[in-house]
């Protein structure tokens, strides 16, 4: 996405409601000079890709986002990643890059996909507690 989609796509998911064409070139007027046609382009390219689905209003449309901000930072970082010639290290890489409040939402991502956590009987871990040695199960079935 371009510089101009982003600042467009910005308003429309802030919003969060469908928008006209008058309503996004209104608001970007604010930070600089742009034309309503330049804004209609942008907004018909935004369909065009997916990211934006419009409804007619009179002679008009008023568009809405597909999918949410989130959900677009995902494809990124996933299509980002799908093109590295080693995951591992980019994603060792990009936690690198992490501030500790990204890596505590990190965690906090990967606990809500994860699920609730079950604790494991001592019969399942071969004796250890859950995550100390995780190894050991299978050292000691080789009786």
């Amino acid at each position: 996405m371009g510089e101009l989609e982003d600042a467009v796509m910005t308003r429309v998911w802030k919003w969060n409601r469908p928008v006209t064409v008058r309503e996004v070139l209104e608001d970007l007027q604010q930070e600089r000079s742009i034309a309503y046609t330049t804004v209609m382009t942008v907004l018909d390219n935004l369909h065009q890709k997916g990211w934006v689905r419009r409804e007619a209003e009179g002679r008009a449309y008023r568009y809405e986002a597909v999918s949410t901000r989130a959900a677009y930072a995902a494809a990124l970082m996933n299509d980002a990643w799908a093109q590295s010639d080693n995951p591992a290290a980019a994603l060792v890489a990009f936690f690198g890059m992490m501030s500790e409040e990204q890596r505590l939402a990190l965690r906090d991502a990967v606990r809500i996909v994860q699920g609730p956590e079950t604790s494991p009987t001592p019969s399942d871990t071969g004796g250890d507690s859950a995550g100390e040695n995780p190894g050991s199960a299978q050292e000691d079935d080789g009786r």
